[in-house]
Order: C-alpha cells, then sequence, then structure tokens
C-alpha cells in the first residue's frame, strides 16, 4: 500500500509538524492528524496483529469502527495501553507500540500460529486442553491472551473531572441530522447539548460534502455553528456518548488537548441520535491483508488529512456509495478500478475511473499486504482494495434505551422500529442515506415548527443489491478480523449446534473484540442465516450494552480515589484518643484506636482486655450506627428487613437479630431500640450503616408507601462511649446522670433517657464483652466532656482505655460474631445457631424463601463452633479444618476468629465446620501452611456461658 500525503493548498497545509515513533521507528506527522492517519500518510501497512493467529493488520477505518489499529501509547510519562489509532488525536513525541506482537508487528514471530490455524478453530480451547490437565496449558495460554501491555509503575492520577447536568435536547452526533436538529431546537428556544465523537462537529459532511441550502456545506456547516453558538448551545467534540441508562441517563467521555479527560452525566428532557452508519467489508478470500480498508474511510482521510491511500486502487462495492469515493480519488491523482456487483447502477458514472458492471471481487493476493485484486476470475494489479458493503446503521444507543430493530430489506440492515420515550433516531442511524431525507429527519426531530434546510442531493439514490458472505466460497473469509473469525469458523458453530445468534457469539468470539461487532456483527449473522436455511431477521441480533466504545477506568472513576474514594471515617474523640498514646487502624471505612500505650502491640492488647474483665473498660463506640426508622408503617418495615419479629418489642427495650441478604445469608447482626410505637433506632455494625440504610431507603420505597415511614441515619450526629466490666455500674453512677441503675429499673437489653450536665443522653444496657456494660449516647458536640467525665470516674476504679482489638479478644471469648469475619457469603442464621425465627415465623421477610431451600436444610452445613486448641500459640485466622480424604485433604471449614486469651490464659479460636454442632467434643485437625495441629471442637461461647457476669 503506497499511501502519501498530498501536496495541499487546504486548511491542514500548513499544520505544524509533529514527531513521534511507531515500534521504535522515528516517523513525522502534523496538528490535526490522528495516530492512525500520520501512520497511513508514513506509508507504515502493518499496524498491528490478530488476535489468535497472529496474522498481520492494517488500517480499515477511521473511526470507532476500526477492528484493527489498537496500540499501546506512551505520552508526557503517561501510558495508554489498547489505544485506537483512529479516534487518538496525534501528539508530539507521542512513542506508539504495535500490541500483540513480539518484537513488533512487522517482524512477529508469533506469526507462526497461522500456519498451525487448521488445528486451532473456534472453541478449540474447549476441546484441547483438557488432558492430561488444564493447569498444565493454563500459565502459557495466559501469558499470550490480552491485547496491550499494562505498566505495573503507572499510577493515573485521579484527576479526571466529572459533570451533571441537565437539559432540553442531547443530541448525538454533530452530522447533517444532528445539525438540523439542533439548530431546530436553538431557534425554539430549547436548552441544547450537542456531542460528536470526532474532533471537529459537521460528521460526514466534512468529508463527503454536499451543498445545502444553496451554499457548499463547510459554509453551512460554519453558519449553523455560529447559529448554535448565538442561541446558548452546548457543543462538545472528541466525547463519544457510551452508554444510555435508566430514566434517560447519558453519560459521555470527553477526551479534552492538555487537561484530564472528562464524564458527563446528563438528563435531558430529549434525546436525538444522530450517530450515523457504518460500512460494512465485503466478504472473499484474504479480505483481511493490509491494504484492504473501508471505502468511506479512504475518502475521510483524502478530505480530512490529505492522504491518497493508494496509486493503483481498486474498489469493490454493492451500492452507491462508492462511486463519489472513486470520483475524488481519480481526481487526487490515483488510477481508479471500480467493481460494481450489480447489473446496473444510477449513479453518475465519474470520470477517469474504469467501471466494470457485474464485477465481484473473489480475493486479495500478496504475501504481506495487498499487492493484486482477482476479478471475476481475472487478476488486476493493485495496491490499495477498497470495499463497501453497504452501511449499517449504528443504533447501538437506541438498543441500550431497550429500543427493538427491525430488518429493513431494501438497505440490508437493521433499523429503529417503536419509537422509545424521549428519544428520537434520525439520519443515517435510522436508516436514510439521502442528505435531503436526513436533513428533514432531524429538523423534525429538533423542533416541528419552521422548514428543514434544503439540499441539493449528491447522493439520489440507495440502491445495493446483497454481497453476504458465500459459505461455499474457496479460501479463508474473515469476518472478525480482531478476533480471527471466518465463514467457517461459522460453519462449525452450527455444525455443533451453536446457531442461536449469542451461542454464536460466544462460541467463536464473533463481535467480543475491541470494535464489540460494529464491522463484524452484519456478516455473521448474514453467513448463519446462510448456513442454516433462515432470514438474518430470524437469526437475530445479540443485545447491546454500554459501553458503546472501552472508556479508560480513571475516567469512570473521576477523582474517586483514596479518601475521595472511601473517605476516611474519623471519631470526633481523635485528639482525645491521641492524647491518650492510642495506637490507631483502619476498621472498614473507620480510624480508630486499636491499642492505648507505647509498649509492644500484643502486649498492650492483652492488657486492655484483661484489666477490662477486672475492673472497667472504656470503649469509644460512636461508629456503630444509629438509624432511625419512623412512622406508622416502621414497625412493619423492620418485620420485612429482619429475620427476627421486632414489631413485638416494647418501647425501652432492645432486642439482637439479623439482617438476611435475599438468598438468606446473613448480612449484619444488630440490635434494634424501639423509642415508641412508630420509632425505631437499628445499631448495626460500623461498617455497615451505609449498606443498611440503602437497604432499608430501597424496600421502604419499593414494598411500602414512603409517606407512611422515614429512614434518617442520625450516626454522624451522635457519640456512643461504652463502659464494660464489673464495675461499669460504679462508673456509670459517677456521672450522675439521674437514672435509677438498678437491675429492675435497668434490665439487660433496656435503654433509657437521661440527662448529662443538661444534656440529654441515651443508656442502654447492651453488652458485646459479655460483662455488664452500658452505651452512653450523647450528642456529639458534648462527647468530650462525657469522655473526660468518664476517665476522671475511672481513674479510681482503676479502668482501662479498651482499644478495638481488646475488645475482639472479649467478644471472641464469649463466641460473639462479627458480620463479615465470623460469617462468609454462605453463611444462614441457622450456621449460626439461631432457628427460631425460621421455625416460628409465619410473616414475610427479606430471605425467608431461601432459609426453606433442600441447600438450606442440609444437615452437613458449615456451622459456627468453638476451638481449644493444643499448645500455647493461637491458630493463624483462615486455617483450614481438614480431613484426609481419597484424593489428599478435604476442607471441612476454616477459622474465622483467633486470639489469645488473657482471661482464660490460653488460645481460643472460632470456626465454621461443616457439620459443625454433630462435632462437639470431636478432635480435628488445623492446616496451615504446610504445618498440622489438633483441636477439639467446643461450643463457640468459652468463658461465662451461664451469662452471670452481665449481671455481675
Amino acid at each position: 500500500m503506497t499511501a502519501r500525503r498530498l501536496d495541499s493548498t487546504s486548511e491542514h497545509s500548513s499544520a505544524e509538524p509533529l514527531t513521534f515513533t511507531f515500534d521504535g521507528r522515528s516517523l513525522r506527522g502534523r496538528a490535526g492528524d490522528t495516530v492512525a492517519s500520520a501512520l497511513l500518510a508514513n506509508g507504515v501497512r502493518i499496524l498491528g496483529r490478530s488476535f489468535k493467529y497472529h496474522r498481520p493488520r492494517g488500517l480499515w477505518g477511521a473511526g470507532a469502527e476500526e477492528p484493527n489499529a489498537i496500540v499501546d501509547i506512551t505520552c508526557n510519562g503517561k501510558r495508554f495501553p489498547n489505544s485506537r489509532a483512529t479516534t487518538v488525536a496525534l501528539q508530539d513525541g507521542m512513542e506508539v507500540q504495535s500490541v500483540n506482537a513480539s518484537p513488533d508487528a512487522e517482524r512477529d514471530r508469533n506469526g507462526l500460529l497461522d500456519h498451525f490455524s487448521r488445528f486451532l478453530p473456534a472453541g478449540f480451547y474447549y476441546k484441547t486442553f483438557l488432558w492430561p490437565d488444564w493447569h498444565l496449558f493454563e500459565p502459557r495460554i495466559r501469558a499470550m491472551a490480552g491485547l496491550g501491555h499494562l505498566d505495573p509503575a503507572t499510577q493515573p492520577p485521579a484527576d479526571c473531572p466529572q459533570r451533571s447536568v441537565h437539559c432540553d435536547l442531547l443530541v448525538i452526533g454533530s452530522g447533517p441530522a444532528g445539525l438540523a436538529a439542533a439548530r431546530a431546537a436553538a431557534q425554539d428556544g430549547r436548552e441544547v447539548l450537542l456531542v460528536d465523537e470526532q474532533d471537529h462537529p459537521g460528521g460526514s459532511l466534512l468529508h463527503r460534502g454536499g451543498e445545502i441550502e444553496g451554499q457548499p456545506a463547510e459554509n453551512w456547516l460554519s453558519e449553523s455553528l455560529d447559529l448554535l453558538d448565538t442561541h446558548g448551545a452546548t457543543c462538545l467534540v472528541s466525547t463519544t456518548a457510551y452508554g444510555v441508562y435508566d430514566h434517560n441517563l447519558v453519560c459521555l467521555w470527553e477526551r479534552r488537548r492538555a487537561q484530564p479527560d472528562r464524564l458527563w452525566r446528563v438528563r435531558p428532557q430529549q434525546v436525538v441520535i444522530a450517530t450515523g452508519a457504518i460500512e460494512r467489508p465485503l466478504v472473499f478470500d484474504s479480505n483481511d491483508r493490509p491494504g484492504i480498508m473501508s471505502a468511506d474511510a479512504a475518502l475521510h482521510y483524502l478530505r480530512r488529512h490529505d492522504i491518497l491511500v493508494g496509486q493503483k486502487i481498486v474498489i469493490a462495492t454493492n451500492n452507491d456509495t462508492a462511486y463519489p469515493v472513486a470520483s475524488a480519488l481519480a481526481e487526487a491523482g490515483a488510477e481508479v478500478t471500480l467493481a460494481d456487483l450489480r447489473a446496473d447502477t444510477k449513479a453518475t458514472i465519474p470520470d477517469n475511473v474504469e467501471v466494470r458492471i457485474q464485477t465481484s471481487v473473489q480475493a486479495a493476493e500478496g504475501k504481506t499486504s495487498i499487492e493484486s485484486v482477482v476479478l471475476d476470475g481475472q487478476r488486476h494489479e493493485a495496491d490499495c482494495l477498497l470495499v463497501s458493503g453497504g452501511f449499517t446503521p449504528s443504533v447501538h444507543l437506541y438498543c441500550q434505551a431497550k429500543g427493538r430493530l427491525r430488518y429493513q430489506e431494501d438497505i440490508l440492515s437493521f433499523v429503529p422500529d417503536a419509537q422509545v420515550a424521549g428519544m428520537t433516531v434520525a439520519g443515517a442511524a435510522n436508516g436514510v442515506f439521502d442528505l435531503a431525507s436526513v436533513l428533514e429527519q432531524g429538523h423534525a426531530a429538533g423542533s416541528a415548527k419552521g422548514n428543514a434546510p434544503r439540499a441539493s442531493e449528491s447522493l439520489s439514490t440507495y440502491a445495493i443489491q446483497p454481497a453476504w458472505p458465500n459459505p461455499d466460497a474457496q479460501g479463508r473469509q474473515w469476518i472478525d478480523f480482531q478476533n480471527d473469525v471466518t465463514v467457517k469458523d461459522v460453519a462449525l458453530a452450527a455444525r455443533e449446534n451453536y446457531r442461536s445468534v449469542e451461542h454464536l457469539k460466544r462460541y467463536t468470539t464473533l463481535g467480543m473484540a475491541t470494535d464489540q461487532g460494529k464491522t463484524s456483527n452484519m456478516n455473521g449473522l448474514a453467513t448463519m442465516a446462510a448456513i442454516t436455511g433462515r432470514t438474518i431477521p430470524e437469526v437475530g441480533t445479540t443485545t447491546y450494552r454500554p459501553p458503546y466504545v472501552p472508556v479508560p477506568l480513571p475516567v469512570i472513576a473521576g477523582r474517586r480515589r483514596g479518601e475521595l474514594f472511601s473517605p476516611m471515617r474519623r471519631l470526633v474523640l481523635e485528639n482525645e484518643h491521641r492524647a491518650a498514646d492510642a495506637a490507631f487502624r483502619e476498621y472498614g471505612p473507620w480510624l480508630r484506636p486499636a491499642f492505648y500505650g507505647k509498649g509492644a502491640p500484643e502486649d498492650e492488647i492483652q492488657r486492655e482486655a484483661r484489666q477490662a474483665r477486672q475492673t472497667v473498660g472504656l470503649f469509644d463506640g460512636s461508629p456503630l450506627g444509629k438509624i432511625e426508622v419512623m412512622g406508622p408503617d416502621a414497625a412493619a418495615l423492620m418485620d420485612f428487613n429482619s429475620y427476627n419479629t421486632l414489631s413485638t418489642l416494647k418501647p425501652g427495650r432492645v432486642r439482637y437479630g439479623f439482617m438476611l441478604n435475599e438468598d438468606g445469608v446473613v448480612y449484619d447482626d444488630s440490635v434494634v431500640l424501639r423509642l415508641s410505637e412508630d420509632h425505631f433506632i437499628v445499631s448495626c455494625s460500623s461498617g455497615h450503616v451505609p449498606g443498611v440504610v440503602m437497604r432499608l431507603e430501597e424496600w421502604r420505597q419499593d414494598r411500602f408507601d414512603p409517606a407512611r415511614v422515614v429512614i434518617h441515619n442520625a450516626t454522624p450526629q451522635w457519640a456512643t462511649l461504652t463502659a464494660t466490666g464489673p464495675r461499669a455500674r460504679d462508673l456509670i453512677e459517677r456521672l450522675e446522670l439521674g437514672l435509677d441503675l438498678s437491675d429492675e429499673a435497668l434490665p439487660h437489653m433496656s435503654f433509657a433517657s437521661a440527662e448529662f450536665e443538661g444534656t440529654a443522653v441515651r443508656v442502654a444496657r447492651v453488652s458485646f464483652t459479655g460483662d455488664r456494660s452500658y452505651e452512653v449516647s450523647i450528642p456529639a458536640s458534648r462527647a468530650q466532656a462525657l469522655w473526660a467525665r468518664m476517665r476522671k470516674e475511672g481513674d479510681s476504679l482503676d479502668a482501662t482505655l479498651l482499644g478495638t482489638e481488646g475488645l475482639m479478644i472479649l467478644r471472641a471469648e464469649k463466641g460473639f460474631i462479627v458480620a463479615g469475619k465470623d460469617t462468609d457469603g454462605y453463611t444462614l442464621p441457622m450456621d449460626l445457631g439461631m432457628s427460631g425465627p425460621r421455625n416460628k415465623r409465619a410473616s414475610e421477610y427479606v430471605g425467608k424463601r431461601s432459609l426453606f431451600t433442600q441447600e438450606a436444610e442440609r444437615s452437613d452445613r458449615p456451622a459456627l463452633v468453638g476451638l481449644s486448641i493444643e499448645g500455647d500459640s493461637p491458630l493463624a485466622t483462615g486455617a483450614h479444618t481438614v480431613e484426609d480424604g481419597q484424593k489428599g485433604l478435604r476442607s471441612l471449614g476454616f477459622v474465622t476468629s483467633s486470639y489469645w486469651s488473657p482471661t482464660l490464659d490460653r488460645p481460643i479460636a472460632l470456626a465454621l465446620v461443616e457439620s459443625g454442632r454433630q462435632r462437639l467434643g470431636e478432635e480435628i485437625e488445623i492446616y496451615h501452611l504446610g504445618q498440622r495441629r489438633r483441636a477439639t471442637v467446643t461450643s463457640p461461647c468459652a468463658f461465662d456461658p451461664e451469662g452471670d457476669r452481665l449481671h455481675a
């Protein structure tokens, strides 16, 4: 392929020169180039290698449909893997590297794989690597998989801004249909946002041209942009609408020069999809050779970048759109032969072009790129073959909005069928290709007022004749260029009964390349139709899903990294804890004291746990949830979201229970306080507060009348300070809260209102340690005063500050769980010894049905147990309980929590063990990192099983 840049007097010819490298070669481009156009202008023929067979691949298209030119780019110290060369603007100093090639695209040694292609058909990986063991092949296969290379040292900055906007009309695509819609709407006084993925508005007008309102298309384009600016419309270029989501949410990816990319979330009143259409390849022997291009793309490179794609050019077509391309290329100095497989045409025959009617291309010849073309059995010398198999409307966004398609026989494509609420499809995306009709549809989509722009039509017809793949033809006919899917692969899928379009896709990987089938899907459907004796509509289409193009993860993540992604929650008393020599650790989203003191961490943790059992420990439990549920339906909502019945809870009382997922798995364990008949407080685990709020809110809106129940997360407004241990009541009495602390007035699992130095507080008799405990909740603004008083009164009681690590020991001694630590994504409430609600509750609740499945009723399910361990060292958390099986060790479960208990002076552990409750008293083996130990299965509660210390 002898492409070259023409000497031109166009506005591009004086553009700033740029230098870049490709596979280590130094090359030159100019401002306004894409990476693809710059490579084409430098005569680079092989831009990459195909995924499976490593066949040489050249440039095919000019936009997001490009299947071959996928490259890794390094620019300004940043690496952008798997970039589409046709959509990336060239910058000075860019380093461009081909992908899937070793050492480079020109000399890829893995090209030898193509010689073994007969042994590597579609689905071969499902059959070939089963014997003797998949794991023997896995490392090498995984090493060869994938395309580009990630740089482990690259840490993209979290600097991609995101905007959320509303508008009256969002127009996607700024070609003639989009511009007509935007003009009409703006003149009608509507707020318009116009977006286009190219770097300049205009779409096909920029290379197809035409005459509108009696003037050249470029003049009308300039006038339209001025009009939109005058009426306050926003125009975004280099911006791709990649996804349509619920309630007309449209996401846009904006690529900005010298600035980070930006994500737009747009909620328009109406959407106009004017995304144009994509030219289809023709399928014949060796149709994947470098030098075979889309005819429309060749015109794009000529008109937009002054690049003539070859000197001896053959154009093969089945429709009228190739004739203007042939005329332009001939005028630019190329020797052009146009092979039209139709018997006749009404298109204008261009001067200086050899037109061959009823002539089709059978094969392309050449070693690494095209050298000649076989036309009706005759060899024709050519350095470039342009093909036009017709245009496929870009209906992806319409289908993402749940739009349905119908097959339109006269254009051989699927087009939008029924209208989607709030969305209109116009122009080529709607299957209309003559300029006058395109402008009419666009104008009507934007406004019902005024007249559409008038066009002097340059393309009077769009006559097309089928030229679908022939399953009986000889040679290797390529459908999906990147994934190396051939006509024979589709035939194999049909023989093996993978005839459903979704099965075809997954078995052959047709349409699963980075272009997502934009150039291959229609030919693949037509091939399956021909093989199975069905029509194309009967074969159907696959499901279109976002994103329309691959979007960089930093754009989606935006600035959500580190604390912007997961903000570190801080205690209101953090400074007081630091002054007390607290060592902080992260627990979920919270930064909390792990222990206090400057000694060895394990010594300090053991000291705190021991002393809390002997006197009193002071613990800051402020992160515990304080979620208020209020309203006439509050009790019903609480019942539905809880495994335990809560509507029977009396005001002033507290109840412990579980929240389940819909699969019955324990999501959270919490205590619930009932303040009044219509007012509850959910005190859930610290790390689950946001999830519990969302869950309650979801069911409030989905199942209940939102006017009758309200959810309010009051966790940030309150601090909860806890006293636990044998002298906890003595300490609380000294706070002078005006509260009767006798067991009769304030029994375990109850709460009461009180007052601390004029501030209302809530005192709950709840224990996470098994000792007498009091949780005092106070407005966060007064937490410092209460904490200071508690510490002062605690000094005379030999109190200790208790960090989270010491608390974990105390709760494990009692067998109390931490949801997510002592449970996993399989744990049901019965596995934790709580079967009562399942057996007794008749009312509905989240997860109920899942508790009565065959799986849930298995007698050998993993159950929570305790372990009494041989030796003086605790087990490793995560160590497996095992037994010897026929194939070696078999896991029975795993250790969930493990500590040295200073109170019991021995190691303790909790574990989930298969048939755990049936194994009480049984000795089992523990395996960890090649070491084996013995342990005895016990009750989870290792300390004070009678619970006497709750009332000590």
